[in-house]
């Protein structure tokens, strides 16, 4: 996507690099002009480049640039800009219905006489295959072979879909299944640091992902964060993402991780500080003396895990350490020397005793304060120090059981009678947040070696998996002799890609499922992973702590999550004496050692340099051809979507939402797992029943992630999680509610439909941090679908609630100190706005409206709320019903 600035600071430069002369716009420029940009955070001074390289009058003005330069830390964000990323990454579950989505819009062009070929990517767009393969097979050495297999029958038509759009779309690339997670796989190979275009111009490499994890990359000095599909669908269609100026917080590190302490520990502990410290909306960026102890591997852990502690994203500057390990991945000699001169002339070089940046708010962490610990069991920000974990579950366990659905059977004692309340059912090294990081991944290997060589094993009850984030990491545990010894432990490579940190964690060995249901058990799951919500990482596994690599290895050989590891034996050796963790705990050097000696350059240059090639499958996939998709009527996997069916040359006029019945009234913390989730389809769901109504047999389900891109499934998965209780209908658990005409209940997809031949509009009501977790379009999609037409919360989390305006659901909030209950509000009211089209487009004031309600009884109320559309930009995509649809419109009139 070439540019013309109109360059008002007169920044436009060049910069030689070797043989080698790159048109740039200097940052100098802005300080010349009497701005002091030395005391703008690092992440800021990306957007000032990328606003005076962007600088077209319209999008973006000398103004808006004068407002960044001149950014005062303190002051609550009110200015809006437009940020255009160099690049988009998307993974398959959120890809699949990107695609969709831009097949759809090409089918609407057409349908009102414009050219299919301008929906078309103007920024390069690559997808990573790697959130579809499942442990449907594992503890063995066919496990990665049959797993792949099963992942491509499953996913065989979804697959020939996305190579159909690798060959239609322009600026699309495909990274093929099993190659790894799209995170590492950024990280370790797609990201630039520095992107050089085909017109000449050097500019910082930065991005927008269709996952909230995109912000990974951050680690390296790679701006980006993770949007839901539909604005990514936007970004790469050129639209520019609006945004205010966002507060910066800074993290002073400090001193080094002591002995014993891993990455895993400290993020979990920078993620409990945040979260309380309170940093949704703003950036995050970590500073310090600290950072020089800190490998880019762990960067990268602190990095990921931003969406976790309510971040926007947690960037880290570049510096020598970036530099040691682009060229360790494989990168050319001739690009870092691109990153280095450019990053050094720009101000984006973290030099050693340079004065400090100017942040909101500062957080102190001293590293060596960290000590081994978990989270869990149902949020990432709960951590818990590990001698605490048994003390803690014991806690737990009543919050955590519910009323069992039937009587126990007769023989439920006699059901693998060793399992009870606190085992572990599963052990899974996973997800790119740890297997990206070596010094984690070695230090579980060796944890293993020292555990064969005592003669442990792990409990037969649990079900464990290793799947890493890319194959480099199976290339050097086995160069280092460590990959046998996981293997003993039944850790054998059994994917590459998200797996059980996404909820693909597969079937439990039946007699343990039976087990669990017949005695109404709390049992665990352990997991290197980021997010343990409730009913994410298996249905029927309650109680879910994130950890480090080898304290999933500790743990599966403990088989309980009600112990103290630092005082009670993992098992008995084979010398008959008890084995504690402090046996075979490796010490930093011994993980130093192995990583220096056995992780290369050339292995990285190997894996990589076939990346987009994929296997035998891959290769000899039937595909269709042409600008516009060949929809196929019977397929349950790929549908032409209903958004742009209705749509006119011209948006209808905003009016106030009135008679809306609640559809839901839910509590604090609802995810986008709770609105959409990526797991199992139940038989007896309506999603369940409508596959089976078309042909499909329960065992080729596959999962809601995998089925995003057939809205007839979706819709009907919307609230369907096992774990989501709504208050409209106490006492029951999943996706059901009440109709409230005539009090039946029943499932919430059911219900809405009939809402919808009433003509009802309806209303979700909730309380604080509605929609956290990851960045599921389709948890706004269904919602729409659903003829949800607002959602009432106490607080949103920034993706869901950019996602609703995208799709034309108004976001509100309660204001200050009010909620459901304190406005006693039993979800039985019916609901409507006042005011609604005058504030829309009021930003000098409050944003306040008046909702009124009225009772069953015939008593009214109302109550003000905050209207949450923040940005003149947001407004027109809620006017036009969505973001897709104003992109469109613009496209028709040829303005995009």
């Amino acid at each position: 996507m070439s540019t013309s600035s109109l360059d008002s600071f007169k920044a436009r430069s060049s910069l030689s690099v070797g043989n080698k002369t790159y048109e740039v716009f200097r940052l100098a420029a802005v300080e010349a002009a009497g701005f002091d940009i030395k005391h703008l955070p690092f992440a800021h001074r990306i957007l000032l480049e990328n606003l005076l390289r962007l600088e077209d009058g319209v999008s973006v003005t000398k103004a808006h640039i004068e407002a960044l330069a001149k950014w005062d830390p303190k002051a609550v964000p009110s200015v809006e800009i437009a940020f255009t990323p160099a690049r988009v990454i998307l993974q398959d579950f959120t890809g699949v219905p990107a695609v969709v989505d831009l097949a759809a819009m090409r089918d609407a062009m057409v349908r009102m006489g414009g050219d299919p070929n301008k929906v078309n990517p103007l920024l390069p767009a690559e997808l990573v295959i790697d959130h579809s393969v499942q442990i449907d097979e594992s503890g063995h050495a066919q496990a990665l072979t049959l797993n792949n297999q099963i992942e491509f029958s499953r996913n065989k038509e979804r697959y020939a879909f996305l190579r159909w759009g690798q060959d239609a779309f322009d600026n699309f690339k495909v990274v093929p299944p099993d190659t790894g997670i799209v995170h590492q796989v950024n990280i370790e190979y797609l990201a630039r640091v520095v992107f050089a275009n085909e017109s000449g111009q050097a500019y910082p490499d930065t991005l927008v992902g269709t996952d909230s994890h995109t912000t990974m990359v951050n680690g390296l000095g790679v701006l980006g964060w993770g949007v839901g599909g539909i604005e990514a669908e936007a970004a790469m269609l050129g639209q520019p993402s609006p945004m205010l100026i966002p507060q910066v917080v800074g993290v002073r590190l400090s001193g080094k991780l002591p002995a014993g302490s891993t990455a895993t520990d400290l993020v979990l502990t920078v993620t409990e500080s945040l979260r309380k410290l309170g940093v949704v909306g703003k950036f995050v960026e970590f500073f310090g003396p600290g950072l020089a102890s800190l490998p880019l591997s762990d960067r990268a852990t602190l990095a990921n895990m931003a969406p976790e502690y309510g971040a926007t994203c947690g960037i880290f500057p570049v510096d020598h350490e970036t530099l040691r390990y682009l060229r360790l991945t494989g990168r050319s000699e001739e690009h870092l020397a691109l990153v280095e001169q450019y990053c050094r002339a720009q101000g984006l070089w973290a030099e050693p005793g340079a004065p400090e940046a100017a942040y909101s708010q500062i957080l102190e962490v001293d590293l060596g304060t960290i000590v081994p610990s978990v989270a869990g069991p149902k949020r990432p920000q709960d951590r818990i120090a590990l001698p605490e974990l048994g003390r803690s579950f014991a806690a737990a366990v009543a919050s955590l059981t519910k009323p069992p659905k039937d009587e126990p059977p007769a023989d439920a004692d006699r059901i693998e009678p060793e399992l009870k309340n606190g085992s572990v059912v599963i052990a899974a090294i996973t997800s790119c947040t740890n297997t990206s990081n070596p010094n984690v991944l070695v230090a579980a290997g060796l944890l293993a070696k020292k555990a064969v060589e005592k003669g442990l094993s792990t409990k037969p009850w649990v079900k464990t998996s290793l799947a890493p984030g890319s194959q480099v990491v199976t290339a050097y545990l086995s160069d280092a002799g460590l990959l046998p010894f996981l293997e003993t432990l039944r850790f054998n490579v059994a994917a590459y890609g998200c797996t059980t940190c996404i909820g693909n964690s597969g079937p439990l060995p039946a007699s343990i499922s039976k087990a669990i249901a017949a005695r109404n058990l709390v049992v665990s799951s352990v997991l290197s992973g980021n997010r343990n919500f409730e009913g994410r990482v298996h249905p029927e596994v309650r109680a879910n702590y994130l950890m480090s690599p080898p304290l999933v290895v500790a743990l599966a050989l403990a088989g309980r999550v009600d112990i103290d590891l630092t005082k009670e034996p993992l098992g008995t050796g084979s010398d008959g004496r008890p084995v504690f963790l402090a046996d075979i705990w490796p010490s930093q050097e011994e993980v130093a050692a192995v990583v220096a000696k056995n992780i290369t350059a050339e292995m990285f240059k190997e894996t990589y340099g076939r990346v987009f090639e994929g296997d035998a499958a891959w290769r000899g996939l039937e595909v269709p051809t042409g600008a516009t998709y060949a929809w196929e009527d019977d397929s349950t996997y790929v549908r032409n979507p209903p958004f742009f069916g209705d749509m006119t040359e011209e948006p209808g006029h905003v009016v106030d939402i009135a008679r809306a019945h609640a559809l839901a009234v839910l509590g604090d913390s609802v995810t986008t797992d709770h609105i959409s989730p990526a797991g199992n389809i139940k038989k007896d769901s309506p999603a369940g029943q409508y596959l089976v109504a078309r042909g499909v047999d329960p065992k080729d389900f596959n999962s809601y992630g995998a089925r995003r891109g057939n809205d007839e499934v979706m819709v009907r998965g919307t609230f369907a999680n096992v774990r989501i209780r709504n208050l409209l209908a106490p006492g029951t658990e999943g996706g059901v509610t009440r109709y409230l005409p005539t009090g039946e209940v029943m499932s919430i997809y059911d219900a809405a439909m009939k809402y919808k031949l009433d003509g009802r509009p309806l209303v979700i009501l909730a309380g604080k941090e509605y929609g956290t977790g990851s960045s599921r379009d389709w948890a706004a999609k269904g919602t729409n679908l659903l003829g949800v037409r607002m959602v009432i919360a106490e607080s949103f989390e920034r993706i869901h609630r950019s996602n609703l305006i995208g799709m034309g659901v108004l976001p509100l909030e309660f204001l200050p100190g009010e909620s459901v209950g304190s406005l006693g509000l039993s979800g039985e009211e019916t609901f409507e706005t006042i005011g609604l089209p005058s504030v829309l487009d009021d930003f000098s004031g409050k944003r306040e409206l008046t909702v009124n309600f009225a009772r069953p009884d015939g008593g009214t109320g109302h109550f003000k709320a905050c209207l949450r559309i923040d940005t003149p930009q947001e407004a027109q995509y809620y006017r036009h019903g969505g973001i897709l649809l104003y992109v469109l419109r613009r496209m028709l009139k040829g303005a995009a």
